[in-house]
């Protein structure tokens, strides 16, 4: 190894030992309060983010430079790289081609956040960053739930905050985001992993959330379960049943909120459970004659443009009902 290079890896190593913000911390201590929390040193106004900008570039010819606004080179690095690419989704119109693109970005982050997972779980800590969050998001709209979940577990386990820019809290977000991606393929006819919306609402529980959010969920549960009714024989025991397991989440969604759509699906799961002769439409499907064509979700903050941003929930789509 050169002179140049090993005074380089001396220096992120020192760099490193600077205190993060810790967000909680596991095993039965409390996360430290807004008061006893210690302030990120990348966590900079305007001018702060141009000192690391410049510290990034000047770090392979004087690493001590990278030390003196407080961050590793790494760290450094992979915050920048989330800039750039949070600018090139801005320019993008098309929110299929954001998708595509986060697509095609998201292996860069993956030893990162691997990286970062790995700490929480060695060291029962989690330091706020907000490349993770982001990170998180990017994995719903791309529809890679596996690692979507992780990270949103991660997120909630920890409380880890969201950029500001999205609004809403990380509980919030995720619940919405999903039961959005959710309802948008059920009302395309489409069919959406129920375990997904299980994990979901088993992580978010017990949360506070605007009802209508909640709502959303519940109702992507129950129309899922409804396909366990529409299988089965017409008039059977396991119809019945399934319609039980249904209208649970159904009639949990529009007591939460009335516009959530939910009317219709209940008065016909009610039918099925009351032995009434007749079943779910085959030829309308979960959807119904009144299904609405799926439209795409993006996070249309994430790409920093607050005029496209949702700022409130819209439960007004419905799957198969006119209510």
């Amino acid at each position: 190894m050169s002179p140049a290079r090993l005074h380089r890896d001396r220096a992120a190593q020192a760099a490193s030992s600077h205190t993060p913000i810790v967000a909680s911390v596991e095993g039965g201590r409390p996360a430290p309060t807004a008061a006893s929390t210690v302030t990120h040193p990348a966590a900079m106004t305007p001018a702060g983010t141009h000192r690391l900008a410049q510290a990034v570039l000047a770090s392979e010819t004087d690493p001590g430079t990278m030390l003196a606004v407080g961050i590793d080179p790494a760290t450094a690095q992979i915050r920048l790289r989330l800039q750039h690419d949070l600018r090139r989704l801005k320019d993008i119109q098309s929110i299929q081609l954001k998708i595509a693109a986060k697509r095609e970005m998201l292996p860069e982050y993956r030893d990162w956040i691997d990286g970062m997972l790995r700490i929480a779980r060695e060291e029962g800590v989690a330091v706020a960053d907000e490349v993770l969050p982001v990170i998180m998001i990017w994995n719903i709209d791309t529809g890679d739930w596996p690692r979507a979940l992780e990270l949103a577990a991660h997120v909630l386990r920890h409380r880890l905050p969201l950029p500001a820019r999205y609004q809403r809290s990380a509980p919030a977000l995720i619940v919405e985001e999903i039961a959005d991606v959710a309802i948008s393929e059920q009302n395309a006819g489409r069919p959406f992993p129920l375990d997904v919306l299980e994990e979901v609402e088993a992580l978010t529980a017990d949360d506070d959330m605007y009802d209508e959010i909640r709502a959303k969920l519940m109702k992507a549960i129950g129309v899922e379960l409804m396909r366990g009714a529409d299988d089965a024989v017409p008039g059977s025991t396991e119809q019945r049943e399934a319609a039980l397991r249904a209208l649970d989440p159904l009639r949990r969604a529009q007591t939460l909120h009335d516009r959530v759509g939910a009317k219709g699906s209940i008065k016909r799961l009610e039918k099925l459970t009351k032995d009434t002769p007749g079943h779910l439409s085959s030829s309308a499907g979960v959807g119904g004659d009144n299904a609405q064509p799926a439209m795409p979700v993006v996070n249309a903050e994430a790409e920093g443009d607050p005029a496209a941003a949702k700022v409130e929930p819209d439960v007004t789509s419905s799957v198969g009902d006119a209510s």
